[in-house]
Formats: C-alpha cells, structure tokens, sequence
C-alpha cells in the first residue's frame, strides 16, 4: 500500500483520537493542560450481585406460578409453595397476599444486608414487583365487592396477575437497568488528580481528589474476584474519603420505660429497677466503629488490570507529594551550589 493510500486512514484515525479525547475532556471536566493517563470502569462481573437478585426474582414467579398451576397436586418443594399460597388466599379465594408476603420479606432483607444491591433504585424496584400484584388483586376485589349492590365497578386494571409474564417482564427491565447501572461509573487518572463520574437517571456525582491527598491506596479482592480476574481500588484522604462510620448493635434509649424511681419505691423496688435499667442499657448499646467500604461512586470499583491502576495511582502519588517535592527543591539547590 502506497503511502498516499495510507495518508487518509491516518488522517482519519488522528480525528477519531483527537474527538475522543475531547468527549473525554468534556465528560471529567479536565482543567487547561490537564491529561489523562488512564481510564477505567466496572467489570462485567461487578454487579453479579443485582444479576443474581434479578434471577432469584424471576425464580419465585416461576416457583408460585407453577405451584399454583399444579394445585393439590404439587409435590416437595412446589407443594411447600401452594401450601402458602392457600394458607394466605381468603374464603372468596380473591386475594392471595403469599408472594406479596414473600416479595417484602425479600425487599426487607435485601436493605438489612447493606450489600451492592441495597440501593435505593433497587429497593424501589423490589416494592414495585411486591405490590403489582396486589393493586391487582383490591381492583378485582372492589369489583366483586360493589357487584354485590348492583352493577360491578372496578375492574379497572383489565389484566390479571401472570407469575410468567410479570416475571419475565420485571427481571428484563430489572437486568437493562443494571447494566445501565454498570455503565453509568466511569474513573480517570489524570496528571493532576483521580476523577470519579458517575451519572444515572436523574443522578450526578463528580468527585476530584489531588494525588497529594491520598493517604492509602487499598486493594480488596474477593473470591470470585480472584477468579474472574478483577478487584476493587480503594483511596483514603485525610478528610476521610472511602471510610465511613458503621454502628454495631441496637440503638435505643438508655433507661427502659416504667423503670424511672420514685418517692414511694422501697429497696428491693429501686434495686429491681436498676437492674433493669443496667440491662437494658446493655442489651441496647451501640458502638461506632470505622471501616472503608468500597462505594462505585468513590473507588475504582471491581475493575480489571488493577494492579496496573494501583501502580500507577503510587507513582502519580510520590510525583506530587511533599516529600517528593523537598527532595527536587533540594536536588535543584545542591546542583545549583555546585556550579
């Protein structure tokens, strides 16, 4: 190939590099003269958790559809599932609460876990998917109700509750949504800084944090991590970015109630009562302790090449720090004494 054939292939992938790092610019709002050195986002395999909360949905539509398909018929488990689907339908066998039932013991659990699927767009999801069925189940009730007094109202919501459809349905938007998640957190190590954007739905998170601020650099890997070929990041500052404050244990009040003395209490009466209150107090106390919880929002979550990230995070760091800096300043001092 002629060097004249080759001249507008060059040309044209100069402009493709040269308009990326312009949308680059743009998207981490980079400052005069600043470049970036490396890009990064979460691995395909960092929200495996949401991937495997959509799939335990999508298994109870199919395990209470088919149950209820099956009947008294139902054997092991699925008989388990229509024996709690009868015990929560009423006499007029109109409204079944046990998926509703199942579905917010789920969304409770999820939330008391304070895992990666914890968030609140996910728990909104989770509440939408419990209580589908239910507005469902009052506009058919109100219509078997007011059907009773003449001409039936309601019936307004002309579907009814199809454990496969709905399943299917929630689990694939669930799974686009988590995928746009995924996408939706984007870092940068620049010549200056580490940048972390993140933009989802109506939500924006721009963080900047100078390299002579970094106090640590933390690598946690976990199990399937190790497997897959990923870890998470970790910076900490010295304003305490990346450790956040957890409370171990129940909160509650010191005193119990109807524990409080009085005038007219005898010994034994005041003794019982502060032994009471003693154990109460122990049985309610709380303790604050500090750990770094890696947040997608603040760290280079579950990313692949870490080690690369990392090594690159320490020498920006020595570059910039204080003592990095004294040693140049003295270098240039001694240099300029010798001359």
């Amino acid at each position: 190939m002629s060097d004249e054939e080759s001249t507008p292939d060059v040309k044209a992938s100069e402009e493709l590099e040269s308009k990326n790092a312009e949308n680059l610019a743009k998207k981490f709002r980079l400052i005069k003269g600043e470049e970036i050195h490396l890009t990064k986002k979460p691995s395909i395999f960092a929200f495996v958790g949401m991937y495997s909360l959509g799939i335990l949905v999508l298994a109870l539509h199919f395990m209470f559809g088919r149950a209820d398909t099956l009947g008294d018929d139902a054997e092991g488990f699925m008989a388990f599932i229509y024996w709690i689907i009868k015990l929560t339908t009423n006499e007029a066998k109109t409204m079944s609460f046990s998926f509703i039932f199942i579905m917010l013991f789920v969304t409770w659990l999820n939330r008391l876990l304070n895992t990666s699927t914890s968030g609140r767009w996910v728990t909104i999801w989770l509440l939408l998917v419990s209580f589908t069925p239910l507005l469902i189940q009052i506009d058919d009730a109100i219509f078997v109700i007011t059907d009773l007094f003449g001409d039936g109202k309601g019936d307004f919501i002309a579907i009814e509750y199809n454990f496969y459809l709905f399943g299917i349905l929630y689990t694939g938007l669930f799974f686009a949504l988590t995928f746009y998640y995924q996408n939706s957190f984007h870092y940068a190590i620049t010549s200056d800084a580490v940048i972390f954007e993140h933009s989802f739905l109506l939500s924006r998170s721009h963080r900047r944090i100078l390299f002579d601020r970094i106090s640590e650099v933390i690598v946690e890997r976990t199990p399937v991590g190790t497997v897959f070929g990923y870890a998470t990041v970790s910076i900490l500052t010295d304003s305490g970015v990346g450790i956040v404050d957890e409370s171990m244990g129940a909160a509650g009040a010191v005193n119990m109630p109807g524990s409080a003395d009085s005038p007219d209490d005898t010994a034994a009466e005041k003794a019982k009562k502060s032994f009471l209150r003693s154990f109460f107090a122990i049985m309610t106390y709380q303790r604050t302790i500090r750990i770094v919880r890696p947040d997608p929002k603040h760290c280079f979550y579950s990313i692949r090449n870490w080690d690369k990230c990392k090594m690159l995070l320490n020498e920006m760091h020595k570059k910039h720090s204080q003592s990095n800096l004294l040693s140049d300043l003295k270098d240039t001092i001694s240099s300029g004494n010798d001359e």
